[in-house]
């Protein structure tokens, strides 16, 4: 019982020192472009903003972490709700299908049926892992009988989202598409990454280059979700999309937008077709 309480404690102090060490990038970032958060960075109005803010993402980062082992796991057999757009769920760089599981069962709670997820190894490349999304695309079209799906991504998920949906002709099998903290111009932080993928959410890569000049197809409603406050995608702006729908949170970190709330009703109104 100790061993586990001393992990947790590990865990804990990993966790918070991950997330106090990228706001700090973000606040660099964000005080470079806008000199007069200087006057105010002491006042007790941004303390108590910046350790609530700091608590509340590393104890949403935390939880991922746990049930990270979650992901691992083989994916219980199920039929596919025939009455239902399947939705695909697409999880961001290091994470995996167990980051969904909190918002999944919101969801199912709230009468959205068919939530599926897989796997995205950081190890993969672009290409190979957006293969991976339009097997699963096809898997589930066959299964439900339904002509095209919904896919939901967060971070590096939605980049393969839009990858699949612009790109590898996936606009007529896609019905609408969200996008959550996804580094759509990319991140400043990927550099810091330790995996090949990073090199794609560097701004200016060519994946991003080539995602801008392709249009989003007219057939698919794209949703772009993202917070004024992202501790990851740098800047933050980074996340907007043009010619998509956009809808700007604050006070949010990266994976808080996991687990808030105002993302469950948000992607709930999106999902059943209404203006959030």
């Amino acid at each position: 019982m100790y061993i586990f309480f001393a992990l947790l404690a590990v865990l804990l102090v990993i966790c918070a020192g991950f997330v106090a060490s990228s706001s700090v990038f973000a606040w660099y970032e964000q005080a470079n472009r806008q000199p007069l958060l200087m006057t105010e960075r002491f006042t007790l109005k941004r303390l108590w903003f910046a350790l609530r803010f700091m608590a509340l993402e590393t104890a949403c980062l935390c939880v991922t972490v746990l049930l990270h082992p979650l992901g691992w796991l083989r994916p219980w057999k199920r039929n596919v709700n025939r009455e239902a757009v399947p939705v695909l769920l697409l999880h961001g760089l290091f994470h995996n299908r167990a980051c969904w599981l909190w918002l999944r069962l919101r969801l199912m709670l709230l009468g959205v049926r068919s939530l599926h997820s897989i796997n995205l190894p950081p190890w993969k490349d672009v290409e190979s892992l957006t293969e991976r999304v339009a097997k699963k695309v096809d898997e589930l079209r066959l299964a439900s009988g339904a002509t095209k799906v919904h896919l939901v991504g967060h971070s590096m998920g939605g980049i393969i989202a839009r990858n699949y949906l612009q790109i590898r002709g996936g606009a007529q099998k896609v019905d609408r598409c969200v996008l959550i903290a996804s580094p759509n111009s990319g991140s400043r932080l990927a550099a810091l990454a330790l995996s090949p993928l990073a090199t794609t959410l560097m701004p200016g890569s060519e994946l991003l280059q080539r995602l801008a000049a392709a249009p989003i197809p007219a057939s698919a409603r794209v949703c772009a979700i993202y917070s004024r406050h992202d501790n990851i995608v740098l800047p933050p702006e980074s996340a907007h999309l043009t010619g998509a729908e956009n809808i700007e949170l604050t006070g949010l970190g990266h994976t808080t937008l996991l687990y808030h709330p105002r993302i469950l009703q948000t992607l709930f109104s999106v999902l059943a077709g209404k203006t959030p």
